[in-house]
Order: C-alpha cells, then structure tokens, then sequence
C-alpha cells in the first residue's frame, strides 16, 4: 500500500467534493479512486467519508485527518524543494484567495509578476467578498480585512484601510457637503451591501460608535456597481478607501465626514505557519508583503 499516494487521492476527493472530481484532477479513473479510499479506510478502520448517489461528505473522523494529511504533503513538498537546492526556483501551482476589488486592483498585478519571474509557476486567484477556509478550500496564501481570529494561521500586517465615506465633486456641488451624521438623511445614499450589509453606518460621533439609520436610494450587492454609481454624481456611498484609491487621487471623488470614520481595518497577508509554508509560498509572500507595503493606498 503507497499510504502518500492514498492520502492524496483522499484530499484531492475533499477538496473537489466527490469522487469524479478527483479523478479529473489527478488524471486517473473513477473506479481507481473509489478503491483507494476503500483501501485506506480499511486500514484505518474507519469511515473517512459518507456516500450517496448525489453527495460525498467528510465524517468528523475524515475532517480530522485530511488536516492532518495536508500538513503531512506539505512537508513531503518542503522536503522535494529543500532536495532540490535552496537557490532552485519554485515550481508547482498556488493557490490565494482576497476579496473581489481588492484581488484585482493589488494581487493580479503582484500574482502576474510572480509568475513572469518564475515560469514553471501557476497560479489559482480565487477572489470573493467572504472569508474563504484556507485548509477546506486548498489556500496557500490569503487576504484579509479586519481584525483576525485565532488561529494556527500566519498573518503579516501589510497595511490599513478606512471605512470612507464619498461623493463626486459634481454631487456635493450640486447638494452640498454635510458636516454632521444627522445631515446624512437629507442625502442620496447608495449602499454597497457588501461593505454595509445592513440598512445603517456605524460612525464615531464623541468618540461613541453611533448607529445612523439610512433610507438608500440604490442598494446594489456588489461593490464595483457602488463605485459606478457614485462616480456618476448619484449620490454618497460608504466604501473601503482601497476600493476608490484611484478616484480619490484623481479628485473624481471627494470624502467627507472623515472625522466620524470608525478607526482603520488591518490589512493582513495569512499563510499557513511556520514550515508548512511551501517555497512556492514563501517566494510569493516576500513579493506580496513587499509590494502591499510600499502602496500608498494601504499606508
């Protein structure tokens, strides 16, 4: 029994949700994926996953031990790479995930890059406006905004940004700047669902967090559609300071009530610890932290 090679095959089912996934994504046939994991939980004596003619899910055994088998082809990568020469490039696929805006305005830049400098390099970009579980969903690296959770992640501070909110100078011509929070009311509001789910802005008022309660105008669900919107004169919106970084440089947008901003979020790059970073992690990082570092958008 090749116990590494039943262990992949095992993680490659959990991350692609079934048997024919796996399969597709190793190149080997169903029936030879079906008798590997038969074969492994044999020796194990457990059940490691539960079937049906539609879903394959991961039992509390199954979930306990594909963490502890990705940590174990982790380390079997460290140590092909470390074989290979300290001074060899990085050669395989990584995977990172950051939210949507966020993922195109600073890490395809980064991402590109990184893989021009190393061609035997890929490259999965999975960016979403939720937190992705690194070890479920197969991450190497990660972006997050706001503060973190405990964990036996890795989390490098590369910056901060402000919870803003703005208009184009066309709209406050037009409409006047407010001074006050209560002002807000008199307003076109537009919300960005995915930076203020509710139909309310937190803001400091006295140095107390205040709930201002809004009628919106426009409530749209994704962010780069609120940017759109206020771009056009139509009104204010409350949006990370990242996401209209260019705007607010080029004076298409202006902000106002900046002295009722919540404090600044954290901008973290998480990866897995200590040596379980890959060398293809590791060489992304040291580009990655650099570079978000260096951004005036994120300092």
């Amino acid at each position: 029994m090749d116990k590494l090679h039943l262990i992949n095959i095992f993680v490659a089912v959990v991350d692609t949700n079934g048997f024919a996934g796996a399969a597709r994504k190793l190149s080997i046939s169903p029936p030879a994926v079906t008798r590997a994991i038969n074969e492994l939980e044999s020796h194990l004596g457990v059940r490691l996953l539960t079937r049906t003619t539609r879903v394959v899910r991961v039992t509390d055994a199954g979930l306990r031990y594909v963490t502890d088998c990705r940590r174990i082809l982790a380390e079997v990568t460290e140590a092909d790479e470390s074989v290979g020469g300290i001074n060899s490039s990085p050669r395989g696929r990584l995977s990172l995930t950051a939210p949507v805006l966020f993922g195109a305005k600073f890490i395809t830049p980064i991402i590109t890059d990184y893989l021009q400098r190393y061609p035997e390099m890929s490259a999965s970009c999975l960016f979403l406006d939720r937190v992705v579980n690194m070890i479920d969903e197969g991450m190497d690296v990660a972006v997050r905004i706001g503060e973190l959770p405990d964990s036996s992640l890795q989390a490098v501070l590369v910056g901060h940004v402000r919870r803003i909110i703005c208009a184009s100078p066309k709209y406050l011509e037009k409409h006047g700047i407010p001074k006050a929070p209560d002002e807000l009311q008199s307003h076109v509001i537009i919300s960005a669902s995915a930076v203020t789910p509710t139909q309310e802005w937190r803001l400091m008022v006295n140095g107390v967090p205040s709930i201002i309660k809004l009628q919106p105008r426009l409530t749209t669900s994704t962010n780069d559609s609120a940017v759109a919107a206020v771009e056009s004169g139509f009104g204010l919106v409350r949006l990370m300071s990242y996401q209209v970084s260019d705007q607010l440089r080029d004076g298409k947008l202006k902000v106002v009530l900046s002295e009722f901003e919540p404090p600044a979020l954290p901008v973290h790059v998480v990866h897995h610890e200590g040596r379980h970073a890959t060398r293809k992690a590791r060489t992304f990082l040291d580009m990655a932290i650099e570079r978000l570092r260096a951004d005036p958008a994120l300092n």
